[in-house]
């Protein structure tokens, strides 16, 4: 099998037993299991779920995407080698982490293969919080055009490109089109206050008011237990993004858990810590592969500007990316895997037809 059929770039095509239509994000499908599977696999395999709660199963696959398109390279090569258990291996390290430490629970209730979650279904908190703990990226672009107020947040003059912020900063945002709140755009990914939050925290989907502080806490004590175990191998925690959700426990009580994925290099940037301390950014996350697209073509404002999405669209279709890319890439995303997990990443020849066996023999989720 060759290098580029080894690749999981489809994964919204398994023959998994579904009654509702597979949904399929830029990176992840999901699979809506029937309520007969859902309340067997609970019974069977022991599941810490309330007895009725829907299940999922979620395939990540190799694709790999970057200001909202996707991107390919030559010979075939519809993704990247590694990215796809590489993505999982660090979420399903950070999620382990979280859940000794006592911080809250995830959406995952099994992890049958390296790129297969079983998932139980969470209400969504409508909002992405980004932290950071370095300014770069998109913010240091606004400070440096003299924008000084962050999403409510004032930031000091005479800040440098790269450097530390005086404190950990929460930039939340909208997830989705939120309407009807004051001041917010019924727009996506609209930068919001921690005031509009409170305000109107029903329409973000929180349960109740005292649950605002407490997914600050999850976001700050999230943040910390990945910062502090990348300094431990010698790695810069710069920014990372945060989804929350509820779900019901055996008991039926409501809970706020993290979900989504979290600490990878997809959400996050990570930095190269001896590197940054002699005075040089190198990228172990999908930053590098942004970096290099805006360097790479000769309008970078395509790929930045909103209202160009058709001519950025057609980027990402007509430009194969070169193979030492690729594998520059590939390298990138198992390299910090590994360091972060300290085990090797288990690569597949065949991963759709391990994936299938497996959920054929060991779940009886295909006929």
């Amino acid at each position: 099998m060759s290098l580029a059929e080894s690749v999981l770039a489809v994964n919204d095509d398994l023959p998994i037993r579904t009654d509702k239509p597979v949904h399929s994000g830029k990176v992840r499908s999901v699979y809506w299991l029937t309520t007969e599977d859902s309340a067997r696999l609970i019974r069977e395999k022991g599941y810490d779920v309330a007895p009725d709660a829907p299940l999922a199963i979620m395939v990540i696959s190799d694709r790999i995407s970057a200001f909202d398109c996707i991107w390919h390279g030559e010979n075939g090569m519809n993704g990247v080698p590694g990215k796809g258990a590489a993505l999982n291996a660090v979420s399903n390290h950070w999620f382990k982490l979280f859940k000794e430490q006592g911080l809250a629970k995830s959406h995952i209730v099994d992890i049958p293969h390296p790129f297969v979650w079983i998932v139980q279904k969470a209400r969504p908190v409508m909002i992405e919080a980004i932290c950071r703990q370095y300014i770069t990226g998109s913010m240091w672009r606004a400070y440096e055009k003299g924008e000084r107020a962050f999403c409510g947040i004032r930031l000091p003059e005479g800040l440098m490109k790269d450097q530390k912020l005086p404190e950990l900063l929460i930039t939340p945002s909208t997830k989705g089109i939120l309407k009807g709140i004051p001041g917010v755009p019924e727009a996506d990914d609209v930068n919001i206050t921690r005031q509009t939050i409170t305000d109107h925290f029903a329409r973000f989907n929180f349960s109740k008011l005292d649950d605002v502080p407490r997914y600050e806490t999850l976001l700050k004590d999230g943040f910390n237990v990945i910062s502090q175990s990348l300094e431990s191998i010698d790695q810069v925690f710069v920014d990372t993004k945060f989804e929350f959700g509820y779900v019901k426990d055996a008991n039926g009580q409501e809970e706020l858990i993290y979900m989504d994925e979290v600490g990878t290099p997809d959400s996050s940037r990570i930095w190269d810590g001896p590197s940054y301390r002699a005075g040089k950014v190198i990228e172990n996350s999908k930053e590098g592969f942004r970096q290099l697209l805006l360097n790479h073509f000769p309008d970078p404002d395509i790929l930045l500007n909103k209202n160009r999405m058709e001519e950025r669209a057609a980027l990402a279709k007509n430009n194969a990316l070169p193979m030492d890319v690729i594998m520059d890439i590939s390298k990138t995303y198992i390299g910090i895997a590994e360091k972060i997990t300290g085990e090797t990443l288990a690569l597949s020849d065949n991963p759709k037809a391990d994936i299938i066996a497996l959920l054929k023999n060991e779940y009886g989720l295909i006929d």
